[in-house]
């Protein structure tokens, strides 16, 4: 069986992004209150600074530092799952390490994380967090998506509130 071996920069900031299981599911604003309170338990238990944040039906997006004598994330991330998936039913469809393993079918076992190399890094990923939102066309304006630290950085005077403009002013078609 391969390790995977991730990042362990203690005091470290790093970017993450967590994702469902079944990426068509909307269960993570469905549940807001859910994930906040399992956030805010891990937060408890094990301190870190959420720098930026934004929620999706889908997937999360999170901007982390942590302590400056701890570098395990990974523990933060577990305890968030199983304190959200706790009280749900197991999926469907399962395989049998899941079931073997109790894991309710709800997130993947793996996420992506980035430790943060310097100060431009850091903005690149706090912007990708906040402007996340219309990415997905979820919105067309940051400050119309209301699970997202975005909120946060604009009352502390950090963002301007009309940040990343509003997409639907904008003419014209665009692709890929």
């Amino acid at each position: 069986m391969s390790r995977y071996r991730r990042a362990c920069i203690k005091g470290g900031t790093y970017f993450f992004t967590v994702v469902l299981a079944d990426r068509r599911d909307d269960l993570l604003v469905r549940e807001i209150d859910r994930l906040r309170r399992s956030y805010a338990t891990a937060l408890a238990r094990r301190p870190f600074e959420t720098v930026a944040i934004c929620i999706l039906p889908d997937h999360l997006h999170a901007v982390w530092s942590l302590p400056p004598d701890d570098g395990d994330f990974a523990t933060r991330w577990a305890m968030i799952k199983t304190g959200f998936s706790r009280d749900f039913a197991p999926a469907a469809l399962r395989s049998a390490s899941q079931v073997h393993k109790r894991d309710k079918g709800i997130w993947p076992r793996r996420y992506w994380e980035h430790a943060i190399r310097d100060e431009t890094d850091l903005v690149r990923h706090i912007d990708y967090v906040h402007f996340n939102p219309v990415k997905h066309g979820h919105v067309s304006a940051v400050r119309d998506w209301p699970y997202s630290s975005f909120h946060r950085w604009v009352k502390r005077g950090l963002l301007p509130p009309d940040w990343g403009g509003d997409i639907a002013s904008i003419g014209g078609e665009f692709g890929e």
